[in-house]
């Protein structure tokens, strides 16, 4: 069983998807790394290149590999739920845990590092995250078998707040 990490940018998915393998003793694997390591190229060379239809692509085959691994912590981007298909695959031998934050959070934690291409073009960066989030946020609800709300907890708070939930029996 794989233990599936989805929320936006900044919500803390790398962060505590490290901390989970670690006390899990799991194997973790970073979407984004991989994409990249795939296509030999950064995502923002990939997006600059191909487009965001290149990227999802790429996502989309790995997503699909990844399904048939077991005792993964997965890092999925925060676009992996775009694609109905990439849910299907992830959830075939996963629990997901959507890692929720506002929009204020958000910003405050990735508006010095944005090193990623724009997904709204003629927005300000917090009028983006606004615009993926609201578009985003009923996709995350439908996929996730739990939600964690982040805002104000610590990364290790919300390792033992997933912990918890992953050893339910429900």
């Amino acid at each position: 069983m794989n233990l599936v990490l989805i929320g936006y940018r900044g919500t803390g998915k790398s962060h505590v998807g490290k901390l989970l393998a670690e006390r899990l003793g799991m194997t973790r694997v970073v979407m984004d790394d991989e994409i990249e390591r795939r296509a030999g190229m950064s995502t923002n060379e990939i997006v600059a290149k191909w487009g965001w239809p290149k990227f999802r692509e790429i996502e989309t085959e790995i997503a699909r590999e990844l399904s048939g691994r077991d005792n993964l912590v997965i890092d999925t981007g925060g676009g992996v739920i775009e694609r109905p298909e990439n849910v299907a695959s992830l959830r075939t031998n996963a629990r997901l845990f959507w890692l929720k934050a506002s929009v204020e959070t958000i910003v405050s934690r990735i508006q010095s590092g944005t090193h990623r291409p724009a997904l709204v073009a003629g927005k300000t960066f917090t009028e983006e995250v606004a615009e993926v989030l609201e578009r985003r946020t009923p996709l995350y609800q439908e996929a996730a078998d739990y939600v964690v709300e982040t805002d104000a907890l610590t990364p290790h708070q919300v390792v033992e707040a997933v912990i918890g939930l992953w050893q339910r029996k429900d």
